[in-house]
């Protein structure tokens, strides 16, 4: 069965997921991996408008992105082609997911530790720059993801505890004594009475890009590795500590904001260093 894809179809589905009230960064990688579907779809097609789609078509995309990118990103764009079907009708042309055995240790060298993190701060510290370093310890100690940083207002922080809303749902973040006594102590500095707490000169609030370039700039001066240092990683730490503390991946699930458990287990894997030391443990080698 063959089916006909416009260019106007993308502009539907993109009112589709404003609709479904998808997050702003949900809808772009949406429409991003679209994009990349059409741009591969159009060498196949001599149409200019309407390009005809068959489940063959679709197959051979999912294998050409096995041969350029990583299982985890293929099945996330996937995902994106796959929503886009649903919102069609065209529900035969979606294909599965690649089966990945699930990971049981993650690579040093993407794993930041408690370490690493703390000479991240002192080094944020001794730039002067107070807001890139409150920002730091705001993400880890919290574990909010940093698209969350604006629901950090000065209110929340005066009531130990922020609303976050986020991919549909609303849940409550709790800020520690120490964190709020620091927090509102720069509010104070900065002159900020009200609102969003980590906002620009001109009032609007922090832009991700700006965080992650200013991160990156602290490797250096901190021997911190820059594979290690992006603001979800700070995320990462804050659920293996939590995890290492708690053990309990359900309420972690709920304080991270995810919706499956399997979302959280990613989150709380050992480095391999970690996982051969349990190996050594056993003691099974006679």
């Amino acid at each position: 069965m063959e089916n006909c894809f416009s260019i106007k179809n993308i502009n539907g589905f993109k009112e589709h997921l404003l609709e479904e009230e998808k997050s702003k960064a949900t809808i772009e990688k949406y429409l991003r991996d679209v994009n990349l579907f059409l741009k591969y779809i159009k060498k196949t097609n001599s149409f200019k408008t309407d390009f005809k789609i068959t489940k063959e078509t679709v197959i051979a995309y999912k294998k050409h992105l096995l041969e350029l990118y990583a299982v985890r990103s293929v099945n996330s764009m996937l995902a994106g082609i796959n929503c886009l079907f649903d919102f069609l009708g065209f529900h035969h042309l979606k294909v599965k997911s690649v089966k990945l055995q699930q990971q049981v240790f993650c690579t040093e060298e993407k794993e930041l530790t408690k370490a690493e993190y703390a000479r991240l701060c002192k080094t944020a510290e001794q730039k002067r720059n107070k807001r890139l370093n409150l920002i730091l310890q705001t993400i880890c100690g919290t574990g909010i993801r940093v698209s969350e940083l604006k629901f950090i207002t000065v209110e929340a922080v005066k009531q130990n505890e922020a609303s976050v809303r986020s991919k549909g749902k609303t849940r409550t973040v709790f800020i520690v004594k120490q964190l709020k006594q620091k927090l509102l102590r720069y509010a104070a500095e900065q002159g900020i009475t009200s609102g969003s707490i980590f906002i620009t000169k001109n009032g609007k609030a922090v832009n991700r890009t700006n965080i992650w370039r200013q991160m990156k700039g602290l490797c250096k001066e901190a021997n911190v590795s820059p594979t290690k240092v992006f603001p979800h990683n700070l995320r990462h730490l804050f659920a293996r500590v939590f995890y290492g503390i708690e053990k309990d991946i359900a309420k972690l699930a709920d304080i991270l904001g995810h919706s499956s458990i399997n979302t959280t287990r990613i989150y709380i894997i050992s480095t391999g260093t970690e996982h051969r030391k349990r190996m050594e443990n056993m003691k099974l080698i006679m």
